[in-house]
């Protein structure tokens, strides 16, 4: 029997693994969700599929996703970073991640539970379990998405629009919009919207 999986996975075995193993899962490490949130930014006009057959350019280009280091980059590292076609080479987007590793390290510095608990605060501290019953009614943004964008702008961050922010808390299992008959889906509500 083959398993149900949401509808707008792919065929394509990466497509397949990122949708099983990681989309929808809790995340709490502030590093992982770090890069999960600039790579969010990344993706802003593109497709995620796009975005995720160069997760492993943006990691090795990025000196693995590591704020301490990206957030001692200049002009010539931004140019190196231009260059290189493994990414997504758009000079705003790259100039943002430096801006929000900074954005990051403060965070983590003055909000108590660091990045992880700073966002998931915008949930309530545990996932959201939403019950659409087919795709077209899952939302762009919500009013949660809405908070988080603004909180995030309001503090420096760069392309973290609601539509963002809703990707990211679905991809970071803040939020877990899984279809129905999904077998990744969680089983019993955890919090219902």
């Amino acid at each position: 029997m083959e398993l149900k999986r949401c509808d707008w996975v792919n065929t394509d075995p990466l497509y397949i693994a990122y949708h099983d193993e990681e989309w929808g899962k809790p995340l709490t490490d502030d590093l992982k969700l770090f890069e999960l949130l600039m790579l969010e930014g990344m993706q802003a006009g593109l497709s995620w599929y796009t975005v995720l057959k160069k997760r492993e350019g943006f990691r090795e280009a990025f000196d693995g996703c590591d704020p301490e280091k990206i957030v001692q980059y200049g002009d010539d590292k931004v140019e190196e970073l231009m260059q290189n076609e493994g990414i997504v080479r758009n000079r705003l987007k790259i100039k943002g991640v430096i801006t929000n590793a900074q954005v990051y390290q403060q965070i983590c510095r003055e909000e108590e539970g660091g990045f992880a608990g700073y966002l998931w605060s915008f949930v309530g501290g545990k996932p959201v379990v939403n019950h659409w019953k087919s795709r077209a009614e899952v939302p762009a943004t919500t009013p949660q998405s809405d908070q988080m964008s603004k909180a995030l702008k309001r503090k420096g961050m760069k392309f973290v629009g609601s539509t963002i922010c809703y990707a990211f808390m679905q991809a970071s299992g803040m939020v877990d919009d899984h279809a129905l008959d999904c077998f990744c889906r969680t089983s019993g509500a955890v919090q219902e919207s």
